[in-house]
Protein backbone atom coordinates (compact mmCIF):
# COMPACT_ATOMS: atom_id res chain seq x y z
CA UNK A 1 0.00 0.00 0.00
CA UNK A 2 1.31 3.46 -1.02
CA UNK A 3 -0.53 5.39 1.52
CA UNK A 4 1.15 5.32 5.07
CA UNK A 5 0.40 6.69 8.80
CA UNK A 6 0.81 10.28 9.44
CA UNK A 7 0.45 11.11 5.51
CA UNK A 8 -1.19 13.92 4.46
CA UNK A 9 -3.75 12.94 2.03
CA UNK A 10 -7.14 14.38 -0.10
CA UNK A 11 -10.15 13.26 -0.01
CA UNK A 12 -11.82 12.83 -4.04
CA UNK A 13 -14.74 11.26 -3.36
CA UNK A 14 -17.60 10.99 -1.25
CA UNK A 15 -18.97 13.09 1.33
CA UNK A 16 -16.02 14.81 2.46
CA UNK A 17 -14.77 15.27 -0.96
CA UNK A 18 -12.43 18.48 -1.52
CA UNK A 19 -11.14 17.62 2.01
CA UNK A 20 -7.67 17.47 3.36
CA UNK A 21 -6.50 15.52 6.89
CA UNK A 22 -3.80 13.49 8.12
CA UNK A 23 -3.77 9.77 7.52
CA UNK A 24 -4.09 8.32 11.57
CA UNK A 25 -4.08 4.38 10.92
CA UNK A 26 -3.24 2.35 7.67
CA UNK A 27 -5.09 -1.50 6.86
CA UNK A 28 -3.18 -2.67 4.50
CA UNK A 29 -5.21 -6.01 4.32
CA UNK A 30 -7.84 -4.24 3.58
CA UNK A 31 -6.73 -1.45 1.72
CA UNK A 32 -8.30 1.23 3.84
CA UNK A 33 -7.26 4.44 6.05
CA UNK A 34 -8.44 6.49 8.64
CA UNK A 35 -8.01 10.08 8.45
CA UNK A 36 -8.34 12.83 11.03
CA UNK A 37 -11.49 14.43 11.32
CA UNK A 38 -13.14 13.43 8.16
CA UNK A 39 -15.81 10.70 7.01
CA UNK A 40 -17.17 11.07 10.77
CA UNK A 41 -20.18 8.81 12.04
CA UNK A 42 -22.69 8.91 14.92
CA UNK A 43 -23.08 5.64 17.29
CA UNK A 44 -25.53 5.59 19.80
CA UNK A 45 -24.74 3.86 22.72
CA UNK A 46 -26.90 2.12 25.56
CA UNK A 47 -26.54 3.21 29.20
CA UNK A 48 -24.18 0.37 30.75
CA UNK A 49 -24.90 1.51 34.64
CA UNK A 50 -28.10 2.55 36.07
CA UNK A 51 -28.15 5.86 36.55
CA UNK A 52 -25.83 6.76 33.42
CA UNK A 53 -27.06 8.41 30.09
CA UNK A 54 -26.74 7.40 26.71
CA UNK A 55 -24.35 9.22 24.55
CA UNK A 56 -24.05 9.71 20.38
CA UNK A 57 -20.03 9.21 19.68
CA UNK A 58 -18.79 10.31 16.85
CA UNK A 59 -16.12 8.62 15.01
CA UNK A 60 -13.89 8.71 11.97
CA UNK A 61 -14.76 5.42 9.94
CA UNK A 62 -12.27 4.31 7.19
CA UNK A 63 -12.09 5.31 3.68
CA UNK A 64 -10.82 2.94 0.71
CA UNK A 65 -7.99 4.23 -0.40
CA UNK A 66 -8.97 4.45 -3.99
CA UNK A 67 -11.21 7.82 -2.88
CA UNK A 68 -7.75 9.46 -1.32
CA UNK A 69 -4.64 11.10 -3.09
CA UNK A 70 -1.67 11.30 -1.46
CA UNK A 71 -0.86 15.34 -1.07
CA UNK A 72 3.28 15.32 -2.00
CA UNK A 73 4.91 16.74 0.74
CA UNK A 74 7.95 18.42 -1.65
CA UNK A 75 5.19 20.16 -4.65
CA UNK A 76 2.56 20.60 -2.10
CA UNK A 77 0.37 19.16 -4.83
CA UNK A 78 -2.50 15.90 -4.94
CA UNK A 79 -0.75 12.92 -6.71
CA UNK A 80 -0.03 9.74 -7.53
CA UNK A 81 2.84 8.39 -6.81
CA UNK A 82 4.66 5.58 -8.02
CA UNK A 83 7.40 2.94 -5.65
CA UNK A 84 10.71 2.76 -6.77
CA UNK A 85 12.80 -0.42 -5.87
CA UNK A 86 16.37 0.03 -5.01
CA UNK A 87 17.36 -3.30 -3.94
CA UNK A 88 15.08 -4.44 -1.04
CA UNK A 89 14.25 -0.29 0.13
CA UNK A 90 10.98 1.05 -1.74
CA UNK A 91 10.77 4.83 -2.62
CA UNK A 92 7.64 6.76 -3.22
CA UNK A 93 7.65 9.60 -6.24
CA UNK A 94 5.77 11.76 -6.86
CA UNK A 95 4.51 11.70 -10.46
CA UNK A 96 4.19 15.40 -10.90
CA UNK A 97 7.46 17.03 -9.62
CA UNK A 98 9.35 13.71 -9.77
CA UNK A 99 10.73 14.09 -6.31
CA UNK A 100 11.29 11.05 -4.25
CA UNK A 101 10.45 11.03 -0.27
CA UNK A 102 10.74 8.98 2.15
Amino acid sequence: MKIKKEDKVLIIAGKDKGKTGEVMHAFPADNQVIVEGLNLMKKHVRPRKQGETGQIIEFPAPVHISNVKLICPKCEKATRIELEREGKTKKRVCKKCNKTFE
